[in-house]
């Protein structure tokens, strides 16, 4: 009988480093596919004082992609902007599972620009 695997280790963050991370409410205002990603979708996202793109591999999830608009989600608002299919995401979306387990989004009543703490 094999032994089972071990338990990775995880790479622990401290509390100051967690304190760095900014999540922050955003309302999906316009989704667009990206023309050549079978994975990416582009959005428009309100973040309460400003707006922002936001590129998300969530497109295999969303048959209908405008279901999206509208919904309010934590976005992490403070990673440095990524180049993706040649356009810039502001943030990234938060959200749970995919390939063998269900997806679902955090969807929230809370207003566009507030922060989670």
């Amino acid at each position: 009988m094999d032994e089972p695997a071990p338990i990775p280790t995880p790479t622990y963050l401290t509390i100051d480093d967690f304190k760095k991370v900014e999540i922050k409410i955003g309302e999906i205002l316009s989704v667009e596919q990206i023309e050549g990603s079978d994975k990416l979708l582009k959005l428009r996202v309100n973040f309460g004082d400003h707006e922002r793109q936001v590129l998300s591999g969530i497109k295999a999830y969303f048959p209908e992609v405008q279901v999206l608009v509208g919904k309010k989600c934590p976005f992490v608002t403070n990673l440095a902007p990524r180049m993706m299919m040649g356009l810039e995401s502001q943030a990234m979306i938060l959200a749970a599972g995919g390939g063998e387990t269900p997806f679902a989004l955090f969807e929230t009543a809370g207003a566009p620009g507030d922060r989670i703490k």
